[in-house]
């Protein structure tokens, strides 16, 4: 019974690949049509493209056009090509202002350029881009099913581009050994909170601003040391202000009292 069954699927794959191929030499637009679209209905969306791609210019302006346009642009969303899909919904939006189907287009177009999105430490060009996406689909379908899920999409992709903010400001404190990269650093840190001032990772650039200036202080020539001893300080202050609970607080009160002692000297 197995082996007849395992028998009768072969037959059925056999004379799946056979119509397949043969609508692919056809030059009948109806059977690469009608075979693309029993294609894409199984989910076997690559073979699909294949007939889509050789079809589609020629059905530009009939009837058939847009179904066939959105299951094209879909087959290149569900096989992961991204750029391609992104590029074909949102062509698909504009050539179709009244389909019921151009709210999801213009989404899932979107969504394409978020997947596009590469990991914090790369260039964000095309995180940038998603960003633009969203917020446009945002703005023009506020009451949008979709709108949760484009939302969370720009809260990530924004989170994204903080932490390569920070990771720029952090490394300008990471290398700075003298008195000119402790300056480029507290100025890095000063635009990311400037920048970001809801960032979760406002903590931590506080604590390393204030490392920074005691650090700037502590090496500083005798007649600036004070000044900056003091300014040390008050950056010790906002970042307590801030999270006073910090797990950074243990090594920054280490640092608060070298500087107490440091400031002991100019008092006398």
């Amino acid at each position: 019974m197995n082996k007849f069954i395992c028998f009768i699927l072969i037959i059925i794959s056999l004379s799946s690949c056979s119509e397949y191929q043969k609508a692919l030499k056809s030059e009948d637009l109806a059977l690469k049509s009608k075979t693309a679209n029993d294609l894409y209905e199984k989910g076997k969306y690559t073979k699909a493209l294949r007939l889509y791609e050789q079809i589609i210019p020629a059905y530009r302006g009939k009837p058939q056009a847009e179904r066939l346009f959105y299951m094209f642009s879909k087959s290149y969303y569900n096989t992961k090509q991204y750029y391609l899909a992104g590029y074909q919904f949102e062509s698909f939006a504009s050539s179709y202002p009244k389909s019921e189907k151009r709210e999801e287009a213009a989404f899932l177009g979107a969504e394409c350029f978020y997947r596009l999105s590469p990991r914090y430490s790369l260039d964000q060009i095309d995180t940038e881009k998603a960003l633009s996406k969203l917020q446009k689909f945002i703005d023009t379908y506020p009451d949008s099913e979709y709108l949760p899920k484009a939302n969370e999409y720009v809260k990530e992709l924004r989170e994204k581009l903080e932490k390569k903010a920070f990771e720029i400001a952090k490394q300008y404190y990471t290398i700075s050994d003298h008195r000119l990269e402790y300056n480029a650093a507290l100025k890095a840190l000063d635009n990311f909170i400037s920048d970001y001032p809801g960032t979760p990772f406002k903590e931590e650039a506080l604590f390393l601003k204030f490392s920074t200036a005691y650090k700037l202080a502590i090496n500083s020539v005798e007649y600036k040391k004070e000044d900056r001893l003091n300014l040390a300080k008050t950056m010790y202050n906002s970042f307590i202000k801030f999270n006073s609970e910090s797990q950074f607080k243990p090594k920054a009160d280490t640092m608060l009292a070298t500087i107490d002692k440091e400031l002991q000297q100019f008092s006398k």
